[in-house]
Order: structure tokens, then sequence, then C-alpha cells
């Protein structure tokens, strides 16, 4: 496999190129006077990441007409259009296979596409591969599984959803607006702009001097002269439908609570996120590369840093998640971590904390806008929506992913390490083009990484009567005997936590028959009566920055972040986590199910989101068979739901897991799970 890309970053040596880059154009708001089109579906997925994917995978096999919009041109979310194309993979689970079986069926075609899991020879992952392939594998499954179902998959990429019609009793999305857009004649082709500058424009009705647009209505199939049922899925990455729908939703950090004891903060701050990623591709050359520093590289070099002494060394990091390499180096080992040396033609996709992760925390530069942020910028006005993105943040963060790049081929400064520890390193060179791993002229992933976006506050529960959640007691493996959580928490909230994480002994903890500090941690997690997924992965944080901008020279983490990262016990999807309040035909997919801020922490990975689309798929697929609701599949839990033990058998009978290998309240040997 042979593999030659333009030689990118060298091209963008002038300060009238990174302008044209970087700047957005202006563009109308203009409401369509005419639709285009009307397209009939049984489910509407809103995403083409992973878990719109495998919701569309689960459909088709079920036998549905899916309709699946996506912003990118590219299937796959993480590892195609936002470039993390690194599996995070637990060792046990991966050691088992314990996955669905759509996950299953990727690695498998991974492996058949190169020869073997792990083109790359990274050392994050057993597998690293090309961006580019992912699209094409995940094309592919979709193909095979809509023939294999008697399906019918209508793909609809460049395109976003405008507006919702709901019934006028709030429940039901009757309709959805999209537009689809195109290179306008005699333009560029799409992926040439960076998505700062084409963003506001691809949520605008009017055609531009860019882009031509096509407006489409989706609507339920029609069943005997009426419209029939059908449900939509919120797959996106920051939970674009479950704002524009208006649903309940929690954003950023959650207060100090019982259930959510390592918390940052006492009050909500919906404004600190997890950082996210301009991912980008860059190539080890035999030749020294000759480069010029980017106009803006000064304001963001202040920031970057190898973060640890045991991780500063430029191979290690080039090694990292490098995703192609096809001559295998001299065996290298860093401060114990062994890998294969870089040779000319190897290919590293770069994803670094103190890198290109930009991670703003303040009312001023946060990328998620709030529901208040976009009640006051219209929005929530009918034609208003735009995304629910904040422009500028994305393009100050393609703007320091470019600036990283030049860190690491000519910087000599390290924020976190101190001078003499960064040296350069001028054989590499930034890979652009169409026909790059990124899939773009100008070289970074075609979406960022999102770690975190909107979360949506469940229905009222027993035991969360204020909405269902999945949180960091649910999942984490702390033993909170720390004399911070002792002494921090106030004595009847400590006692609840106790309680809450002590399995048997809770009511004893309760009642004050055993002291807090004695009770004995339960060695699992949280057992779900209606769980229809799984997951398993570290609470792993990318905090937020407690000033703004993000780049300011001394600027820090927001303190207390990181408290609740740390190892989890492999974990289930509930139902009751993918049901939002208010509209009974919309289902809720990956990132933005209902956990906590530090749940969502592990909640996040390739193999969870692959889970939580496939149980998404198979729920609406049943929900329209059976003619129900989902939310009718939980109303009466804790009493017995037969109709949700014959969701979770199909389920099961699937290849779909909804829970771990001897998962059950009386098993306390999860500690084995790593």
């Amino acid at each position: 496999m042979n593999h030659r890309y333009k030689k990118g970053f060298q091209s963008f040596i002038s300060f009238s190129l990174f302008t044209t880059f970087l700047t957005p154009y202006a563009v109308s708001a203009t409401p369509p006077s005419t639709l285009d089109k009307t397209v009939n579906c049984e489910i509407l997925v809103v995403g083409g990441g992973l878990s719109g994917v495998a919701t569309a995978y689960e459909g088709l096999l079920a036998g549905r007409t899916v309709c699946l919009t996506e912003i990118t041109d590219w299937l796959g979310g993480q590892i195609s259009s936002q470039g993390t194309s690194a599996l995070d993979e637990r060792p046990t689970q991966k050691a088992k296979q314990f996955y669905s079986r759509g996950y299953l069926e990727l690695r498998n075609r991974i492996e058949r596409k190169y020869g073997k899991l792990n083109p790359g020879d990274c050392w994050v992952s057993d597998s690293c591969f090309l961006p580019h392939d992912a699209h094409d594998i995940m094309t592919q499954m979709l193909k095979d599984a809509e023939k294999k179902g008697k399906g019918k998959l209508q793909w609809f990429p460049n395109t976003v959803i405008k507006d919702l019609e709901i019934s006028q009793d709030g429940k039901i999305i009757n309709n959805a607006i999209a537009i689809q857009h195109q290179p306008a004649e005699n333009k560029p082709p799409l992926n040439t702009n960076t998505l700062s500058q084409t963003i506001e424009d691809a949520y605008s009705y009017k055609n531009s001097s860019f882009l031509n647009k096509t407006i489409i209505r989706f609507l339920p199939k029609p069943e005997q002269n009426n419209l029939g049922k059908w449900y939509v899925v919120d797959a996106s990455e920051t939970g674009e439908i479950i704002a524009l729908a208006d649903v309940p939703y929690r954003l950023g950090i959650d207060a100090r609570s019982y259930l959510e004891p390592s918390s940052s903060s006492t009050t909500n701050d919906p404004y600190c996120t997890q950082g996210f990623t301009y991912t980008f591709a860059m190539e080890a050359t035999k030749e020294h590369q000759s480069l010029v520093m980017p106009p803006f590289y000064l304001q963001y070099a202040p920031y970057f840093s190898y973060e640890l002494k045991r991780l500063a060394n430029f191979d290690l990091v080039f090694t990292y998640r490098r995703i192609w390499s096809p001559q295998k180096g001299q065996l290298t080992n860093f401060n114990g971590v062994k890998f294969t040396a870089p040779t000319p033609g190897d290919i590293s996709m770069q994803n670094w904390t103190w890198g290109n992760d930009y991670r703003p925390g303040t009312a001023a530069d946060n990328l998620v806008y709030t529901r208040q942020q976009l009640e006051n910028s219209g929005q929530l006005q009918p034609g208003g929506w735009q995304g629910g993105l904040r422009t500028e943040t994305l393009r100050k963060a393609e703007e320091k992913a470019f600036s990283f790049f030049y860190w690491l081929y000519g910087g000599t400064t390290d924020s976190q390490l101190g001078d003499g520890v960064k040296k350069p390193q001028t054989n590499i060179r930034f890979l652009t083009g169409l026909d790059s791993p990124m899939g773009t002229v100008h070289g970074l992933s075609k979406y960022p990484y999102m770690r975190e976006g909107r979360r949506i506050i469940g229905r009222p529960s027993w035991g969360q009567p204020d909405g269902f959640g999945i949180w960091e007691v649910d999942i984490s493996r702390r033993n909170y005997n720390d004399e911070y959580y002792r002494k921090t928490l106030p004595a009847n909230m400590y006692r609840n936590l106790k309680a809450t994480v002590a399995g048997f002994e809770a009511t004893s903890v309760i009642r004050g028959e055993i002291p807090p500090e004695k009770a004995i941690r339960r060695s699992r997690s949280t057992i779900y009566p209606d769980a229809v997924g799984i997951g398993h992965y570290a609470i792993d944080f990318h905090p937020c920055m407690a000033k703004s901008p993000v780049e300011a020279p001394g600027n820090k983490e927001r303190a207390g972040e990181r408290r609740g990262a740390g190892q989890s016990y492999p974990f289930q999807i509930a139902l009751r986590a993918m049901i939002p309040q208010k509209i009974d035909n919309l289902l809720v997919g990956g990132k933005s199910i209902a956990t906590s801020h530090i749940a969502a922490a592990a909640y996040r990975v390739h193999s969870f989101e692959w889970s939580s689309g496939a149980a998404a798929g198979t729920v609406a697929s049943f929900a329209l068979k059976q003619g129900i609701d989902p939310y009718q599949l939980i109303d009466d839990l804790p009493k017995q739901e037969p109709q949700l033990q014959n969701l979770r058998k199909l389920l099961e009978a699937n290849g779909n897991p909804t829970a771990f290998p001897n998962t059950s309240i009386f098993n306390e040997s999860w500690d084995d799970w790593r």
C-alpha cells in the first residue's frame, strides 16, 4: 500500500494564505421560500459518527428505512472526520473481545484492510490506522447491512438540521428541515476551507458565493394515507437536536454532591467542558524540511509542552498515535516505554493535551453554547439555529493546532517542564490535500474531536426524582476514604456518599449503625435493570483552563478538575439515560446520554459510542414493531417490565451485550477487570 501526500505545511508560508484559510466569510440567514425535496424515514439519525453509524447499522439489519445526516462528508466521526483513528480500549474487554457485533466487525475489517490490526505500530492502542480508510470501511459496512437486512439507507453527507416542527403538545417531532450543501459553481471543492470558515454558511438557508444549498424536509413514512410513527436519534457530537428541541440537559461541571463527590465546584458551571481537538497528520522525512513560522505562532507558543518528563521525547510522542508505518524501525525504550523508532514515511496523528487540545472554560470563550447563550443569540428562534457553537473558538483552535505542529518542528520552549527540554525536530512535514489522511486541503481534521457536549437529563425515576442520570459514584473505583472527602463534604453528604457505594451495608450506614468510614466499598459499578449496552474506560480528563484565553502565558487547568479522574469498573448504558424529557419520539446516543460531567469522561470512547448507537437503532426498530414509545419500556420501573425484558433479549441475541459476564449484585469480583 503506497500513500503519497502533498508537502502541505510548506505552502502555508505567507500571512495572506493563513488569513485565507482561517477567515470566515459572510453569509445570510434568510429562510427558504420553497423546499427542494421531501424524504421519508422510519429512523432519522442526526450525526454520522460511530454512534450514528451503529444506529443506522442496526436499523438496516432490522429492515428499516434509515436517513442518516452528517455535517461532514465522512462516516465514522472519531475514527474518520475527527481524525482520532486510534481505538481507546481496556485490556480485559479487549482480551475477551466483549463488544457489540458491529464494533467487532469494524475491528475485523480494519485488520483485513491492512493485513494487521495496527498498521501504524502505535503504542497507545492495539489499532491505529488512517482516517480516510475508516470512512471507506464504515460505508461498506452500512451497504452490507442494508443488503443483509433488506433495509434502506438514505445517506446525506454535508447536511445539517436547521429546524424542527414539534407537535402542539410538545411530545412529538413531526418533521425536520435540513440543509445540504455543495460547492458553488467554479468554487473550490468542499474541505478546502476550515470548519470555522464554513460552519455559519452551512447553517444558512441561502446560497452563498461558496456554497449552494438543497433544502430537505424529513418526514415519517406514510402509512395508510397517514404519516406513520418514526424516531429521531440525536447522535451528533454536541447534542444539537436536544438543544434545538429544547429538552432539559446539562453542560459542563455538575455541582458537588454525594453522587458527584469529586466535582471541582460547589455549583454548576456550564462553561467548563472537556477540551476539544483538531487533529492533524504529519510524516517523518529523511530530508530536513524548511518551514516558515505561522504569523500567529507566538500567541500560542507559551502553552505547548511535553507535559511530563517521562513523555519528553519527540520519537515517543510521534509514535504514540502513529497511524501508518510501512517500515518497522529499531526497538527503542524511553523511561520504560517501548516503541519502534520512526522511519521516513511513517505518519503520526497528533492529539496532545498540552498541544492541539483547545480547552476554554469561561463564558467568554466556551465552545458549546449554553441554553441561555443560545436564547440570547436568537438560535432558539424559528430559523435561528446556527449549530450552537462559538465560531471564534473554533477558529482559535485551528490556529493553535497549526501552531502546535510548528512547535513540534521548531519550538524550543516548554510551558510545564522549562527550558532545555524541547529541541527542534526538522525532519517532519504537515500532510495536506484531499487525498491526505485527514482529507482536507488545509490538513486539519474535518471536525474537531469532541470529548463532551450537552448531556440530557433523563425522566424522573425512582431514586432520582429530578431526572435520571449516571454519576461518578456509579462507575468509579475510588473508595472515598481519602481525607479530602471526609473533610470537604458535609457530614450528611459524606454519609450518603458512603451509603451509595456500600453495597449491602447501605441501610446500616444510613441508620448510623456503621460509621461511614468503616463501610466496605462495593467492587462493581451500578447495575441497571434497563441496561441496553456496555462500556469500559478510565475516567479520563482533558480539563478546561482557568482563564481566558486558553493560551495566556501561565494559564493553568481548572483547579480540582482532575480529582475525579481514575479507573472505573465496567459499566452499563441504561435505557433511561437515552430517553429525554418532554419528547417521546427522540432517542439520544453517543456522548449526549444522561451522564454527569465526571462519568462522561469515561462514557465517550469508541466502543461505548458504538454500543449506545446499537442500542438506539435496536430500540427504535423494536418500538416501531411493537407500536410503543421507548419511555413505555421503563415507566413502571422498578416493577417488572415484560417488554423491556424482550428488548434486552433481542439485543443479546443480536450480539449486542447489555451486561458484562457474571454481572450480578452478588458478584464482588469486578476488580479483575482492567
